[in-house]
C-alpha cells in the first residue's frame, strides 16, 4: 500500500471525527478539540492517507520552551492495520518533536493495549510508571518517554562519564570527567574523588557538607598541569547572600579569600563577564564545568556542577554526575542530556543576583 504522510487542515476534521469513533472504544477527540488543536494548540497533526482515504493520524503537542513533547494520541484505521502504518506515523511523530527543538517524547497508553505497547518498547520508549485513573473511561495509563534527540555524532571528543559518589562531590566528579576526556581515559576513583573535594571546597550549604567553589576547583586542575580559564559575572565570593549564619559566611569569606591569593600565583586566565559562550571555548579545545541552579536543575535547594559535553544549534548537552535526577536514575540517561539554549541559560545563573560561574579545562602543556 502506497502510504501518503501530510499536516491535516480544517478539511479533515469530519474524517478525523470518524476515524476516532473507529479507532477507540471511548473517543478522545471530538469535533471541536480536532478544530481547536489545529487551529489554535502548539500542536503538529499529521495524517497518513492510502487509498484515497486518511487511514491513521498522529497528534503531538508541545510546551513553550519545554525540551518535552507529548503524544497525545496515535491512531490506525482497525481494518488497515499490520501494515506499518503505526510506525509510519510514530516516526512522524518523534521527527515533529525534533523539529520543535524537543529532546523528549513522552506519551500514556493503555497497558491492555499490548499492539501499541510492543510498538513503543521495539522503538525504545521506557516505562516511567503507572497511571491510575487516567483515560476519560477510568482505566490506568503506562507513562513511557524516549529521548528522540540522538547524541551528538561529532563530539570534539569524547568525554567519558564519571558518577559521583557522594552528595556532595559533583565538582570534583565533572573535574575528573574533564581530565579523562583530555587525557584520553578515565582514571578516577572514589579517592581522587574526595582528594579533589578537600581541595576546593569553600562552601557551606545549609545542611551537610560544603560544595566546591569554581574557584577551588580551578586551582585543582592547574595543580595536575591543565591550563585553565575561570569565568565569572562576580568577583566576590559565591552563594555568600544564601548563608545566614555569620560564622559560616565568615569561613566561606577567609577561604574565597585564600583561594584568591592562591590564584595570583598561577596562570589561570580569569574573565569576568555576564555572558557565557560555550561554542567558542569547546572549538578552542576547553571542557568546561558549568555550575547550575540545583532547584531549576532537580529541585533541590544546592547549588549543582554540570559538564558540557557539546552544543549544536538546538541545544547544549550535558554529563550530569549525579543519576539520582533522572527520573529512572540510570546513568545513561545523564550523559550528553540535551537541553536547550534558553533553558541552559536559566540554569546557568543562581543565587539572588543570578551569578555565573564556568571552570575551562584545556589540554596540558607540551
Amino acid at each position: 500500500m502506497k502510504l501518503n504522510l501530510r499536516a491535516a487542515t480544517l478539511d479533515d476534521l469530519s474524517p478525523l471525527v470518524e476515524l476516532e469513533g473507529h479507532c477507540f472504544e471511548a473517543p478522545r477527540l471530538g469535533r471541536q478539540q480536532f478544530r481547536w488543536m489545529l487551529a489554535q494548540a502548539n500542536a503538529s497533526l499529521i495524517l497518513a492517507e492510502g487509498d484515497g482515504r486518511i487511514l491513521g493520524y498522529t497528534l503531538v503537542l508541545f510546551r513553550q520552551g519545554s525540551p518535552l513533547a507529548r503524544l497525545h494520541s496515535i491512531a490506525t484505521e482497525p481494518r488497515a492495520r499490520g501494515n506499518g502504518i503505526g510506525q509510519r506515523l510514530l516516526e512522524a511523530a518523534e521527527t515533529a518533536a525534533r523539529d520543535h527543538d524537543c529532546a523528549y517524547l513522552r506519551l500514556e497508553v493503555c497497558p491492555d493495549d499490548r499492539p501499541a505497547v510492543a510498538l513503543f518498547e521495539r522503538n525504545g520508549y521506557s516505562d516511567l510508571g503507572l497511571l491510575t485513573d487516567f483515560f476519560p473511561d477510568h482505566r490506568e495509563a503506562t507513562r513511557m518517554e524516549k529521548r528522540v534527540v540522538r547524541h551528538p555524532q561529532a563530539l570534539h571528543r569524547a568525554v567519558p562519564y564519571y558518577h559521583q559518589t557522594t552528595e556532595f562531590t559533583c565538582g570534583p566528579a565533572c573535574l575528573l570527567m574533564a581530565m579523562g576526556a583530555l587525557d584520553s581515559v578515565i582514571s578516577g576513583t572514589a579517592e581522587d574523588e574526595l582528594r579533589l573535594w578537600r581541595e576546593a571546597s569553600s562552601v557551606h550549604m545549609p545542611g551537610g557538607h560544603g560544595g566546591c567553589s569554581p574557584h577551588g576547583l580551578a586551582l585543582a586542575a592547574w595543580r595536575r598541569g591543565y591550563r585553565v580559564s575561570l569565568r565569572l559575572s562576580h568577583q566576590g565570593p559565591p552563594f555568600l547572600d544564601e548563608v545566614r549564619n555569620a560564622g559560616k559566611r565568615e569561613v566561606i569569606r577567609q577561604a574565597h579569600e585564600d583561594f584568591c591569593s592562591a590564584l595570583q600565583d598561577t596562570d589561570i586566565e580569569q574573565h569576568l563577564s555576564d555572558q557565557l559562550d560555550l561554542r567558542p571555548l569547546l572549538d578552542a579545545g576547553g571542557q568546561p564545568l558549568v555550575l547550575v541552579d540545583g532547584h531549576r536543575r532537580s529541585r533541590s535547594r544546592a547549588t549543582h556542577w554540570v559538564l558540557v559535553t557539546d552544543c549544536d544549534r538546538n541545544f547544549i548537552y550535558l554529563h550530569d554526575p549525579n543519576a539520582e535526577r533522572s527520573l529512572q536514575g540510570r546513568l545513561q540517561d545523564c550523559q550528553h542530556v540535551p537541553v536547550t539554549h534558553r533553558e541552559f541559560d536559566r540554569i546557568s545563573r543562581f543565587g539572588q543576583h543570578k551569578q555565573r560561574a564556568a571552570v575551562v579545562l584545556y589540554p596540558r602543556s607540551p
